[in-house]
């Protein structure tokens, strides 16, 4: 049997991402930090590695911050599932630049989902997990907590495919994904409903 936890299986790292995308709302690297730290503690990420090709117990450590993120593009490590696995996850940032805001996606992959047994499926563009979209919802609400953001969806793949400017504190009506919008200080949570 293929262990979802493992980091050298390539297996689990095949197949996209289901994730939490946070459009952070700003482009200073200490909000991006601050989110960073916050997401891992509610996520309680087991580890933070550079390396996907070695086990943790093969490889040091690294701080869980923004030198690390820029160092090795990714963060890695380990996050037990609502159903009891334990799977690989990673998180990546996607900076915009001076004109638009950056981007922090939490994700795990596809194939660790699969061989961690977790169902997922939908119709149309996006596969769907109510389990995993209500996790991944709970561990953004605990992240904002600490370090606000403007914005976030869940889902396959889904990071970029709203914008808070867009939404302008308004969670849409039909849902393909899961939203996570902010309005008034407090952070309101859309399901997917379609």
């Amino acid at each position: 049997m293929t262990n979802p936890a493992a980091f050298r299986d390539r297996t689990n790292w095949l197949g996209g991402y289901y994730e939490l995308a946070i459009e952070i709302g700003s482009t200073e690297d200490a909000r991006v930090e601050e989110l960073l730290r916050a997401l891992w503690a509610a996520a309680e990420v087991q580890g933070c590695f550079g390396c996907r090709d070695r086990e943790p117990e093969e490889q040091e450590s690294v701080p869980c911050g923004l030198g690390s993120l820029a160092e090795f593009g990714n963060l890695y490590g380990r996050v037990r599932l609502p159903t009891g696995e334990v799977v690989v996850c990673g998180c990546v940032a996607i900076r915009g630049g001076d004109d638009s805001s950056d981007w922090l996606d939490f994700y795990v992959p596809l194939g660790a989902l699969d061989h961690a047994g977790v169902a997922y499926g939908g119709d149309g563009p996006f596969f769907r997990s109510g389990v995993l979209d209500d996790w991944l919802a709970d561990i953004g609400a605990r992240a904002f907590e600490g370090a606000p953001f403007a914005l976030g969806v869940i889902g396959f793949e889904v990071s970029g495919c709203a914008e808070a400017a867009t939404l302008a504190g308004d969670l849409p009506s039909t849902r393909g994904i899961g939203y996570l919008v902010p309005r008034g200080g407090l952070l309101r949570y859309g399901a997917a409903n379609e």
